[in-house]
C-alpha cells in the first residue's frame, strides 16, 4: 500500500487548516475515499467550452448556437448515426434535439394529417438514438454532474437507461421495458423533451460571451432571459452592456443613447415590452416638436421581413431625432463637467450655423443635412428645455423603477467582469489601450494612472461601486455628481475606454453632415499591434497568462471575411470572434460571424451562414450552415489536469493526502 510521507514540522505548520478540513472529512476512509474520486476526476476529458461575442440582442441566432453547440452536436449525431440514418433522418433527429417540443408537435400534425399517429415503434427508436447519444455526450463527465443537470421527474430513469448496456444480455430485456413503460404510460413525449435538454446542457461543459449581449437586435432581453437559464456561463462586460448598466445605473446620457440606437433600429418591443419603458412621454413630445418635419434621415433601418405602417415610421423617425438632440444635450453636461475625459471636440452644437446650415470642425466647414432643430436655442444651445427636463425625469424613472432590467443587470454583474483568463486562453471583449509604440497607454481615472491589467481591474471596480452607489440618486454624499456614473458613459464612447478604443464617436456627423469623411472612426493602437506575435506574448505575459498553447480571444469588430480578412491575427495567437449575430454587419461581413470550440482535442473556430428563423428551424429543419477551421489540434487528449480546474483539484489532492497523513500518524484524531 502506497504511504504518503510529509516532514513534521510541514504538517505542525498546517495543523489548523487540517483540522478544519477534519470537519468535512472525518476520518482516514472519508479521505481516502475523496481522493479516490478527485484522482479519477482529472482522468477525465477536459469539458468542451463554447465561445461567443457580440450578440447584439439577436435572440433567436443566439439560442439556436446555445442548442446546437455551433453545430456540435450535429457532428456527435453524425459521427454516432451516421452509418444508419439517412441525411434526411439525421437532419430530423437533430431539429428533434434542438426543439424537442416545437417538432414533436409537428411531427403529430403531420401525422394526423395522414390519418395516423406516432407509432410505438417510432417512439422506441427515438428514444434509445437519444440515449445512445446521452450516453457519448456525458461519458466525460463524472455521474455526479451528470446527475445536477437530469430534470428532477425524470431522474432516476435516465441514470439507470445512460448506465446499462442493451449489449448484456440480461440487461437487454431490463432497458427494453423501461422504454416501453415509459411509451405505454403516456410520457413519451415528456421524456423525449428531458432527454434532449440534457444533451443540449452536457454538449457545453462552459458557455463565454465576450461581450455585447444588448444593442439593436429585437431580444436583447430574450438573451438574458436565457441565460437565465444557462447552467455555466461568464461574460466578459462590452461597450453595450456597461451602456446599459450605465442606464440601469442612472445616467440619463446612457438611457439616451439606448433610445436612439432602438429607435434607429425600430426595437421598440425591447423597451416597451421587454423592460417596461414608457415611450408615451417620448412619443407626445416628438410629435408635438416635429409635427411639420418628415424626419426623413431619421427613419427606422429594419429588416426585409419587418414591415410597419407609414404612421408608425414616422413616429417612430419622429422620437429618434427628438432623442437624438436629447442625447448630444445631456452629453454635452458630461464633457464639460468632466474636462479630464478630453471630449470636447464632441461638442458640435455650438460649432453650428443653423441659418447657412453650416458646422466647423476643426479649421474646416461642412455642411448640414438637416437644419431644423427646434429645440435648439442657438445662444445657449446645450440648454433643456422645460419640456425636455421634464422628459428626462420621466424616462429616468421608467428605466430605474423596471424589475425586469434591475434583474437582467444583477445576472450580467454577478456573472461578468473586464476580463476573464481560462485555461490558458485572456479573454476580453475589445483592446488593452496601447500607445503608438506598443506600449500600454497610461489612462487617469479619478486622478490615478493605471495601464495593462490594472486599467481593467480599476474599471471593473468602476463598474460595479457606479451600479451600487449610484441607481438611487446619481449624487456622491455631498451632493456632487457622481464621477463613476459618468465614467460609465465614458466607456461606451471614450477614446481611452477599453471596450471601444477609437478616437470618436460619430453619432453627430453621421445624422446631420453630408461628407462622408467626417464621419471616419478611426481604431485606436492597438489594433495596428493585433498582427504581432511579440505585442500578443506582451499582453499575455502581462494577464499571467502562461504556456505553450494561450491565445487572446477578442469580439467587437466584426471580421470582413468577403474581403479576405482572417479571425486568426498573430499566426492564431489572437481571435477574433464578433459573432456576425447582428443582421446589418452581415451586409459587409459577408458571413453570419464566428463562433468558437474548445473540446479535448483541440480548438475549433466555426464559420457561421445566416440564421432564417427558429420557425424555419422546427418546419424545415433548416440549420445554420458552419464551416470548421482547425485553430489547434493537440498530439494529446487534453485531460481534466491540464485546466485550471484540474489544478485546483490536483492542489485540494495534496491538502487530502497531508491530512490522511495526519490521521494515519495520529495527529488528528478520527470520527
Amino acid at each position: 500500500m502506497a504511504e504518503w510521507s510529509y516532514p513534521m514540522e510541514e504538517i505542525e505548520r498546517q495543523m489548523d487548516y487540517l483540522k478544519l478540513l477534519a470537519k468535512t472529512y472525518k476520518n482516514a476512509a472519508e479521505t481516502a475515499t475523496e481522493i479516490i474520486n478527485l484522482e479519477a476526476i482529472l482522468n477525465l476529458p477536459k469539458g468542451t467550452e463554447h465561445f461567443l461575442a457580440d450578440i447584439h440582442g439577436e435572440h433567436e441566432a443566439f439560442q439556436h448556437v446555445l442548442k446546437n453547440a455551433s453545430g456540435d452536436i450535429r457532428r456527435k449525431v453524425t459521427e454516432l448515426l451516421g452509418d444508419e440514418l439517412n441525411t434526411r433522418e439525421l437532419r430530423d433527429l437533430c431539429t428533434l434535439i434542438y426543439y424537442p417540443v416545437e417538432k414533436l408537435a409537428l411531427l403529430r400534425e403531420e401525422a394526423a394529417a395522414k390519418g395516423s399517429e406516432l407509432s410505438p415503434s417510432w417512439y422506441s427508436l427515438t428514444i434509445r438514438y437519444l440515449v445512445l447519444i446521452c450516453q457519448n455526450i456525458s461519458s466525460k463527465y463524472t455521474r455526479s454532474k451528470v446527475r445536477r443537470v437530469l430534470p428532477g421527474e425524470f431522474s432516476y430513469i435516465i441514470q439507470e437507461l445512460l448506465h446499462e448496456s442493451e449489449a448484456v444480455r440480461n440487461k437487454n430485456r431490463y432497458v427494453g421495458s423501461i422504454v416501453d413503460t415509459i411509451i405505454d404510460v403516456g410520457e413519451a413525449d415528456h421524456f423525449i423533451a428531458a432527454l434532449c435538454t440534457v444533451i443540449q446542457r452536457l454538449a457545453v461543459d462552459r458557455l463565454h460571451i465576450i461581450g455585447d449581449l444588448f444593442d439593436r437586435g429585437t431580444g436583447s432581453h430574450l438573451v438574458m432571459d436565457a441565460l437565465a437559464d444557462y447552467q455555466n456561463f461568464d461574460i466578459q462586460f462590452g461597450n453595450h452592456d456597461v451602456l446599459w448598466i450605465g442606464a440601469a445605473s442612472g445616467n440619463v446620457a446612457c438611457m439616451a443613447n439606448i433610445l436612439r440606437i432602438c429607435m434607429r433600429y425600430g426595437n421598440l418591443s425591447v423597451l416597451e415590452d421587454g423592460y417596461g419603458i414608457n415611450l408615451l412621454p417620448l412619443a407626445i413630445f416628438a410629435m408635438e416638436v416635429y409635427k411639420d418635419d418628415p424626419c426623413d434621415a431619421f427613419g427606422p433601418r429594419l429588416e426585409e421581413n419587418v414591415t410597419l405602417s407609414a404612421k408608425t415610421r414616422r413616429l417612430i423617425a419622429q422620437m429618434h431625432k427628438a432623442v437624438s438632440i436629447l442625447q448630444f444635450k445631456l452629453e454635452a453636461e458630461i464633457i464639460r463637467r468632466r474636462p479630464e475625459f478630453g471630449m470636447e471636440e464632441r461638442l458640435l452644437l455650438d460649432k453650428t450655423d443653423f441659418k447657412k446650415g453650416i458646422c466647423r470642425i476643426g479649421k474646416r466647414k461642412y455642411t448640414m443635412s438637416d437644419t431644423f432643430l427646434p429645440t435648439i436655442d442657438p445662444e445657449d444651445p446645450y440648454r433643456l428645455s422645460i419640456e425636455e427636463q421634464e422628459l428626462i425625469e420621466q424616462i429616468r424613472h421608467s428605466f430605474l423603477t423596471s424589475e425586469k432590467l434591475k434583474k437582467h443587470i444583477r445576472l450580467l454583474l454577478d456573472n461578468g467582469s473586464m476580463y476573464l483568463v481560462c485555461n490558458g486562453n485572456l479573454l476580453y471583449h475589445a483592446s488593452v489601450p496601447m500607445d503608438a509604440d506598443g506600449s500600454f497607454r497610461d489612462v487617469v481615472i479619478g486622478g490615478e494612472t493605471f495601464h495593462g491589467r490594472a486599467l481593467l481591474d480599476r474599471i471593473d471596480k468602476l463598474i460595479r461601486e457606479a451600479y451600487e452607489n449610484g441607481a438611487q440618486s446619481g449624487k456622491t454624499a455631498n451632493g456632487e455628481t457622481n464621477y463613476n456614473l459618468d465614467y460609465l458613459w465614458y466607456l461606451w464612447c471614450g477614446k481611452d475606454s477599453p471596450l471601444f478604443d477609437k478616437d470618436k464617436m460619430t453619432t453627430f456627423e453621421r445624422y446631420f453632415l453630408k461628407d462622408k469623411a467626417v464621419m471616419k472612426e478611426n481604431k485606436g493602437a492597438y489594433y495596428a499591434f493585433r498582427d504581432d506575435p511579440e505585442a500578443v506574448d506582451r499582453i499575455l505575459e502581462e494577464f499571467d497568462v502562461r504556456g505553450t498553447h494561450r491565445h487572446i480571444i477578442n469580439g467587437h469588430t466584426p471580421i470582413h471575411t468577403a474581403k479576405g480578412e482572417s479571425p486568426l491575427k498573430a499566426g492564431g495567437k489572437l481571435i477574433v470572434i464578433d459573432g456576425g449575430f447582428s443582421k446589418p454587419y452581415q451586409r459587409v461581413t459577408g458571413i453570419a460571424g464566428y463562433t468558437l470550440v474548445y473540446h479535448s482535442r483541440g480548438m475549433q473556430l466555426v464559420e457561421h451562414q445566416t440564421f432564417t428563423s427558429t420557425e424555419d428551424a422546427i418546419r424545415k429543419g433548416s440549420d445554420i450552415r458552419s464551416t470548421r477551421h482547425l485553430v489547434e489540434m493537440r498530439s494529446h487528449r487534453i485531460m481534466m489536469r491540464d485546466t485550471d480546474k484540474g489544478r485546483d483539484i490536483a492542489s485540494r489532492i495534496e491538502d487530502l493526502r497531508r491530512l490522511l497523513f495526519a490521521y494515519r500518524q495520529g495527529l488528528i484524531h478520527e470520527r
